[in-house]
C-alpha cells in the first residue's frame, strides 16, 4: 500500500519523465514513448518506471537505450524537479506490455465469439453419456 507522499512523488516523476520523453521522441519519426506508470519504494530511493512504446517492435531496443543513459535521464529529471525533491530516486525502466496483452485477450475473445453460435460453447459435442 502506497502512502500519499509516494503517490504524489510518483505522479510528479511520471509527468516530468513523460514530458522529457515526448520532447526527445519528437525528433524520431514514427516512435512514441509514454510513461504509463511509476512505482516508488517506501523510502523514496528507487522508482520503477514503466514505458509504453509504439510501435511495440522497438520497445526492447528503446528501453535498453534508456537504461544505458539512466544517469543522464536522472540528472535531467533532477534539474527539472530540484525545487520539489531534495534527493532524486534511482530510476529503473521496464517495458509496459499491458496494451499488447489486452490486445491479445481481445483477439482471443473475438476468435471465440466467431467460432461459436450464441448460447453454445465452442467445441462441445451433444452426446449422451454412456451407461
Amino acid at each position: 500500500m502506497e502512502t500519499t507522499r509516494q503517490n504524489k512523488i510518483s505522479r510528479l516523476i511520471q509527468k516530468e519523465l513523460g514530458e522529457m520523453f515526448r520532447l526527445q521522441t519528437q525528433r524520431m519519426r514514427g516512435v512514441l514513448v509514454s510513461v504509463s506508470a511509476c512505482r516508488i519504494s517506501p523510502d523514496l530511493s528507487v522508482c520503477r518506471v514503466y514505458l509504453s512504446v509504439f510501435p511495440s517492435a522497438k520497445a526492447e531496443e528503446i528501453v535498453n537505450n534508456v537504461n544505458k543513459n539512466q544517469k543522464q535521464v536522472r540528472y535531467e529529471l533532477g534539474t527539472r524537479m530540484r525545487f520539489q525533491l531534495r534527493i532524486i530516486p534511482e530510476l529503473k525502466f521496464f517495458v509496459d506490455d499491458s496494451l499488447d496483452y489486452a490486445e491479445h485477450i481481445d483477439e482471443l475473445l473475438k476468435a471465440s465469439a466467431t467460432g461459436s453460435k450464441a448460447g453454445q460453447l465452442p467445441d462441445t459435442a451433444e452426446t449422451e453419456p454412456e451407461k
